[in-house]
């Protein structure tokens, strides 16, 4: 088995086999979304703002559709389906085809309303908010208030975090523990086979979870690992 609470790096679709059947609680990750238009024309400023968001993602490989086949694992790994996927609205349907088609999940849409969206609308909607695609079959869900029960989180743009840790999709953390405080109780295992900068297991270390996170670049698993082992090193420090 992979060794629990700890970043691993590697390749997903080999490493989720080394993990034992029905051993996962949560699955909570962020795969590559499926850029379609990945440099808009026109010389605006907007234009050029766009072109260089999508050239990020392309340099770090996050413009890639790698479709459901990873997804194949879920149903043995976990004790009971019970999986949060965040999405753009091209990948909606292949996730619904599988797990409400295929395996009979029920599901939710979750949104994350962007408060401070990048002004691109020209020809089409503004690009304001983000997917997270909710699917179970028996799985734990029990938000506990009013505010953690809501389907649409409205945050800003995770500037901050996505200056300090390079990653281009960060989500935001308080999102990110919600969800995991949701649908898993203390000592569960969380699995994240998209890692990034590391923030599903960041928010399963603060909440009393145990996590299994991989992530195939080099760069983000390293500046991922400096990123949980600094604010374990806090978290220790406010518990002397």
């Amino acid at each position: 088995m992979l060794e629990i609470n700890k970043i691993h790096l590697g390749d997903c679709y080999q490493l989720i086999k080394e993990i034992p059947d029905k051993s996962v609680d949560l699955v909570h990750t962020d795969p590559p979304y499926d850029i379609v238009n990945t440099k808009p024309g026109g010389n605006s400023s907007l234009a050029r703002s766009m072109r260089n968001y999508n050239k990020e993602l392309v340099t770090a490989n996050l413009n890639i559709n790698l479709g459901i086949g990873w997804c194949k694992e879920i149903p043995r790994i976990q004790k009971e389906i019970n999986c949060y996927i965040w999405c753009n609205k091209a990948q909606i349907k292949q996730y619904l085809d599988y797990f409400v088609g295929e395996l009979k999940c029920n599901f939710d849409i979750l949104i994350w309303n962007k408060t401070n969206p990048m002004p691109t609308f020209h020809n089409k909607y503004m690009s304001d908010k983000e997917y997270c695609l909710y699917f179970r079959k028996g799985g734990f869900c029990n938000p506990t208030d009013f505010e953690s029960a809501k389907t649409v989180f409205n945050y800003p743009l995770n500037v901050k975090d996505k200056n300090k840790y390079g990653h281009p999709t960060i989500k935001p953390l308080k999102i990110v523990k919600t969800l995991i405080k949701n649908s898993t109780q203390p000592g569960d295992l969380v699995l994240d086979c998209f890692s990034g900068s590391g923030t599903t297991a960041l928010a399963s270390s603060q909440l009393g979870r145990n996590f299994i996170a991989i992530e195939i670049d080099e760069k983000y698993h390293s500046l991922s690992i400096q990123r949980l082992e600094a604010d374990q090193s806090q978290q220790k420090l406010f518990q002397l």
